[in-house]
């Protein structure tokens, strides 16, 4: 009798159409599991649902619940089926739904919401216009979710390991990808749980040394990223020499342009032969050609709300007197208003290089000594991501004529141009 008392009251117990509509009066975030009469509740979850209530609910905004789908007319479209099904609902909003008992991804998917809630509650995010899920007919629904995977867009995760990440290889590593022209869809620092190592890593389970491989995936920071092909794989900047600590040339957008033009291509290669072959193979690990969105979701469970953002990248330069006195000061400036610093090279321009940069000042009488100032010494290139980046870029960087801020800053004294 404990036990079943425990039970109820790590769950409660849904099994009308007014508990239902009372339950979703609860605030934060209530995880659902509905259930078919016939079968009753999922077991195999409830350990996991008693461990979350146990570490993360200190502020009572987790909440557990069973639904017989037999007796709640909102629950129709869930009925005569024998897959289980948990639904996500925060403060009576149903935001999210995973079919079937799939525990690191319903682990995962219950971090992240009551993360959120928590960064809301202390003012640190404001709250995300969730899409609530319909309960459409379930049958139809599995034939829409065919119909949306078959355009569904590949992708690739790479997990860069432990050791690499404190060698200080993930930098190394991304710049690589990015110039092979591979998309970085998402990335994340964090520490592998066991439930995720033993997904991913699931063709090695049978290896004698499996387990102590496990506690080496879970001793320490790992960097995930999600990877996309790039419309066209272009030969990397450095492709010549790897190894070589010469200033890299940086083609810019008009050149690549031409480069297209003109036919530039190689032939297409995947992601884990390109890493063999720049030799860092070794400090990560790569599971390419995934179409199937339950494996991306164990790691980033919103990723499509993600890329449904607008998200812009943005390339920077910090000129050579900004770079040489105030680096720091201003890359600190620049992580505050909210943008991500996904790549950053030190560069020394040639002056034909500056002149395609300052193409719109070739006529200005400071055209020379600007020109001077640009190929002087190293500057700084950035590659930033942030959402709606190229209108808070220019927000935060300012006017960009003297005229403009004379008319719209008259309190400025002085302004600094950061590209």
């Amino acid at each position: 009798m404990a036990s079943k008392k425990r039970e109820i009251q790590l769950q409660a117990v849904i099994n009308n159409q007014s508990l239902w509509d009372e339950m979703l009066q609860n605030k934060g975030l209530t995880v659902i599991d509905v259930y078919q009469a016939w079968c009753g509740p999922c077991k195999a979850m409830q350990t996991l649902f008693r461990k979350l209530k146990n570490e993360v609910n200190e502020d009572e905004i987790l909440h557990f619940a069973v639904a017989e789908a037999d007796s709640i007319v909102t629950l129709q479209p869930f009925r005569d089926k024998c897959e289980p099904v948990f639904l996500f609902s925060i403060n009576g909003k149903i935001v999210a739904k995973i079919k079937g008992a799939n525990a690191p991804l319903v682990n995962q998917k219950i971090i992240t919401l009551i993360n959120e809630e928590r960064k809301i509650a202390a003012g640190e995010m404001v709250r995300p216009q969730y899409h609530e899920v319909a309960f459409a007919d379930s049958d139809a629904e599995d034939a829409g979710e065919a119909a949306y995977e078959s355009v569904e867009q590949v992708y690739s995760i790479v997990i860069i390991k432990p050791d690499a990440v404190v060698a200080s290889k993930v930098l190394e590593i991304k710049d690589k990808i990015i110039n092979a022209q591979f998309v970085i869809e998402a990335e994340d620092k964090r520490l592998l749980t066991e439930e995720q190592v033993k997904y991913f890593y699931s063709q090695l389970a049978d290896q004698p040394d499996f387990e102590d491989f496990v506690s080496f995936m879970t001793s320490g920071l790992s960097y995930i990223l999600v990877i996309s092909q790039g419309k066209e794989q272009q030969p990397p900047w450095d492709k010549s020499d790897p190894n070589s600590e010469a200033e890299p040339k940086e083609p810019w957008d008009d050149q690549q342009e031409t480069a297209r033009a003109t036919g530039m291509k190689q032939k297409l290669e995947s992601l884990q032969e390109y890493l063999e072959r720049q030799n860092i193979s070794q400090f990560c690990d790569v599971e390419e050609n995934i179409t199937n969105t339950k494996f991306i979701d164990v790691f980033f469970p919103d990723l499509k709300r993600m890329k449904s953002i607008k998200v812009e990248k943005i390339l920077a330069l910090l000129r050579p007197a900004l770079f040489h006195e105030r680096k720091e000061a201003v890359l600190n400036i620049i992580e505050d208003e909210g943008f991500k610093i996904l790549m950053q090279r030190q560069i020394v321009l040639s002056r034909e290089e500056a002149e395609t940069l300052c193409k719109e000042h070739e006529n200005k009488d400071y055209f020379e000594s600007l020109i001077e100032n640009m190929t002087s010494g190293p500057s700084l290139a950035l590659v930033l991501l942030r959402e709606n980046g190229l209108r808070h870029w220019r927000q935060l960087i300012g006017p960009s004529t003297v005229k403009e801020a004379e008319e719209y800053f008259p309190q400025r004294v002085c302004y600094h141009f950061y590209t």
